[in-house]
């Protein structure tokens, strides 16, 4: 093994890092700002932080749901792009708009009307009283309702995005999500508390502050886009009809089904993992909460590093240059493990003192940083199994990402998080520590099929460009 042939250039970094370094940007303005939201709705009482994180963790499967959706999407933009072939890129973008918006209709109709009964299996956790019960899902509800409003606009924003992406356009994304956080952190601060003549609206406020914010984020980036239609060629007549031709939509939908239910179903798998926390007492959901949070914050650069390798690895293998994708995917790869050997070193360190800026019981704090602290030594770990994922997703192996990741967490990690909290009397803390070991496994699997190639695959070079007479 030749040491070299995992190093990049310099002019290999700056492109990585330019085409990175809006997503970290977007991603950490949303993420920072979540974490003081998190800490300003904490300062209500563990129930309302409890409330507000288990309606989350609701709403998570949703936004993974529309992810995955979008996944088969952005392969396919991704290759297109690279192939040269803005027909190609603007029918995803149709695909993905009328997936997004039907998606954002089910869920409202969903948590209308199941909402409740999805928050109270979250609140029959042992050393939690009938009283705290009563006030976390009154508080929850009071969210979700209002949060309901802005999962239209949310799922517009990440239909262009996730385009925008594909093309290499990272700064327009990160400048309304910049706009919309910096918006939503002001009227938590009048909102949620009453600040300046406002009213004190609690956690009603949060979920306000956050709707209003979704609605100038959509507004701005559709602005933006159109009004750059010169750059953004795909957007040029997209919305003249819905039509979409069927050979890409077999393609995208064959491609593509195995991500959204692997998205899906994982969401669902993770949600059931996280009740099983539950089950703890609002504690281990006050605790999880925030470790979720400061998770997020740090892995920051792990989450851009995974939209790159799919990006880049995807572009190379639209232009048919497979052998350039295995080579820069081994580099990126590289680079993602070594930063997040640090940030996980960091992570750990911070650990004690973190949960310090809640203002909560000392045994959630406590809790929180023993969490904190497990996740901060599997950084690394985690870093690299991320990356294995978007590989292989990059070259349209879908069937094989499906059971990379939802089928393993459905078989390995959540029976271990099940009967570990059901059956044993281990802290949360040592059913997380279990939970993550299960990583080991998914890491020697995921080497496996890096090694074998059998990722690298070129889809749009398969797809016939459609004559010009059907573009609408």
């Amino acid at each position: 093994m030749k040491i070299k042939n995992y190093i990049g250039t310099k002019s290999f970094y700056k492109m990585v890092i330019l085409l990175i370094l809006p997503m970290i940007v977007q991603q950490g303005i949303s993420t920072f700002v979540n974490l003081l939201d998190n800490i300003m709705v904490g300062r209500l009482g563990t129930e309302s932080m409890s409330g507000v994180a288990i309606v989350n963790q609701v709403v998570f499967v949703f936004n993974l749901t529309l992810f995955g959706g979008l996944a088969g999407a952005s392969i396919f933009g991704a290759q297109f792009f690279g192939n040269k072939d803005d027909d190609g890129v603007r029918y995803t973008f149709r695909f993905r708009m009328i997936f997004c918006v039907t998606m954002a209709i089910l869920a409202i109709f969903i948590f209308l009307f199941w909402g409740e009964s999805l928050i109270s299996l979250f609140l029959n956790g042992e050393n939690t009283n009938a009283a705290e019960i009563a006030l976390t899902m009154q508080h929850a509800k009071e969210y979700m309702y209002i949060s309901l409003w802005g999962l239209i606009p949310f799922a517009i924003v990440q239909c262009f995005s996730s385009t925008l992406r594909d093309t290499s356009e990272t700064v327009t994304p990160m400048i309304s999500s910049t706009l919309a956080i910096l918006i939503n952190l002001v009227l938590n601060y009048l909102l949620i508390f009453g600040n300046f003549g406002f009213p004190r609206m609690g956690v009603a406020g949060a979920a306000l502050a956050t709707v209003i914010a979704r609605y100038i984020e959509a507004a701005y980036i559709i602005i933006s886009t159109v009004r750059k239609r010169k750059k953004f060629t795909f957007i040029v007549g997209a919305f003249r009809s819905l039509y979409i031709p069927s050979s890409v939509i077999k393609k995208i939908a064959r491609t593509g089904s195995p991500l959204f239910f692997n998205e899906l179903l994982w969401a669902i798998g993770m949600a059931i993992i996280n009740q099983s926390y539950s089950t703890k007492g609002l504690v281990a959901v006050a605790a999880i909460n925030i470790n979720g949070t400061v998770w997020n914050l740090f892995a920051l650069i792990m989450m851009a590093m995974g939209n790159a390798i799919g990006i880049l690895a995807g572009q190379q293998l639209g232009s048919g240059n497979v052998k350039k994708a295995k080579d820069w995917v081994k580099k990126l790869i590289t680079f993602n493990l070594a930063v997040n050997l640090f940030i996980g070193a960091a992570l750990f360190f911070a650990a004690p003192f973190i949960p310090r800026l809640y203002n909560t019981e000392p045994i959630v704090r406590q809790t929180a940083t023993q969490l904190i602290m497990v996740a901060g030594a599997f950084f690394p770990l985690t870093s690299y199994v991320h990356a294995t994922y978007f590989t292989i997703r990059s070259g349209g192996k879908t069937g094989i990402t499906f059971l990379f990741d939802c089928v393993f967490t459905w078989v390995i990690c959540l029976p271990i998080a099940f009967f570990l909290c059901r059956y044993t009397g281990l802290s949360v803390v040592w059913v997380f520590f279990f939970v993550h070991c299960a990583d080991f496994i998914k890491a020697i699997i995921g080497t496996i099929l890096m090694r074998s190639g059998i990722w690298a695959h070129s889809l749009v070079k398969e797809t016939e460009k459609q004559p010009a007479a059907q573009i609408s």
